[in-house]
């Protein structure tokens, strides 16, 4: 076998053919190096072939599920199944089903909106009374996990503020909830057209405790109109239970019972609101079922307020969402009505 190779010499290149032995080309070089031993060659096959025979034996085999069961029972004890945990929780549904809407008599829908609104005190003196509020009924029909993380938020503040601090904490919440909501009657009863609503934190007609609020909810009420009741009691005739809603006007255009709310954190989604839309419900069929109002609501909204002045969420509830916050009221309700009626047998016994 030949190879060309080029050497140069002068000014030019001269080839010159190398000779190389055929021999270095041969397979037999290959063949002929020692084979590589398998790992497995020094393996006493003898000396395991018990273990094989009794590992394919029959009586090994023919074990069935239910014997390997009751073998892993008998060694390592009864197995424990646990539930598949549900995607969503159980939906209660109420025994009976008393309507949303007051649909036997022929209501008005569209009474007048002209005149001021409606305003119903609640009767806190003398022979008040006694039919439970809206407030109470969802307070005392919590569910285990609900009492859980309020509890804790309890213990924590306390441990931050002490007895005394959170006790003026709470205070301090309740004081400016109410300078909120009798800013906002201020507001909503003055006949202030949607321009003038649009008020500055820094006017002087409010208290400094309340600027920020109303700075916040400033863009909301601008689509306020139509108020047809302030802070007015609405009574459910048929289940007889009551509340103090905020407000029923008409926000961008739709009647809404509306409930304001104030929060130190913010609540930018309807489930950061907890039981407010049951609230809302629960105000709402009573106001339908209450002969004092001559129209019907079906919607709702909810309006959460900062106090530094950050634009408020509203939340709306549409007849949909309405109806299906109402049924869950209805739970609550029935689960209030069994408590009363159980701790009512429960004194008559204990009298006897």
């Amino acid at each position: 076998m030949f190879i060309l190779k080029r050497v140069a010499s002068g000014g030019g290149i001269i080839p010159r053919y190398t000779s190389l032995s055929v021999s270095n080309f041969s397979a037999c070089h290959c063949l002929n190096s020692p084979k590589r031993r398998s790992p497995y060659s020094s393996v006493d096959s003898e000396r395991y072939s018990s273990l094989v025979r009794s590992v394919l034996s029959s009586r090994v085999s023919s074990q069935t599920p239910e014997t390997l069961l009751a073998e892993d029972e008998h060694v390592y004890g009864p197995v424990v199944k646990s539930q598949t945990p549900s995607t969503k929780p159980e939906m209660k549904v109420p025994k009976t089903l008393h309507p949303f809407l007051h649909c036997e008599d022929p209501r008005e829908t569209e009474e007048p909106e002209s005149g001021p609104p409606a305003r119903i005190l609640l009767n806190r003196g003398q022979g008040r009374s006694v039919l439970p509020s809206v407030t109470r009924i969802l307070q005392q029909t919590l569910s285990p996990e609900q009492i859980f993380y309020l509890e804790r938020w309890k213990r924590r503040m306390i441990a931050e503020l002490g007895e005394e601090g959170f006790k003026e904490y709470s205070q301090n919440l309740f004081r400016q909830g109410k300078l909120f909501h009798s800013a906002l009657e201020v507001v909503l009863t003055s006949g202030a057209t949607q321009t003038d609503k649009n008020l500055s934190s820094e006017t002087p007609e409010h208290p400094p405790d309340v600027q920020g609020y109303m700075q916040s909810v400033s863009h909301i009420l601008k689509d306020v109109s139509a108020v047809r009741a302030i802070e007015s009691v609405v009574k459910h005739d048929t289940l007889s239970y009551l509340g103090i809603v905020d407000c029923v006007a008409r926000y961008r255009g739709v009647l809404c019972v509306i409930d304001w709310k104030t929060s130190e954190k913010p609540k930018p989604f309807l489930g950061n609101t907890y039981d407010n839309p049951v609230q809302v419900a629960a105000y709402a069929g009573a106001l339908n079922n209450d002969e004092n109002y001559k129209y019907q609501v079906e919607s709702g909204l909810i309006v959460i307020a900062y106090k530094d002045g950050t634009p408020a969420h509203a939340h709306q509830l549409s007849p949909e969402l309405m109806l299906e916050y109402w049924n869950k009221w209805l739970v609550r309700f029935e689960k209030f009505t069994e408590q009363r009626s159980s701790q009512a047998s429960s004194a008559f016994s204990e009298k006897r």
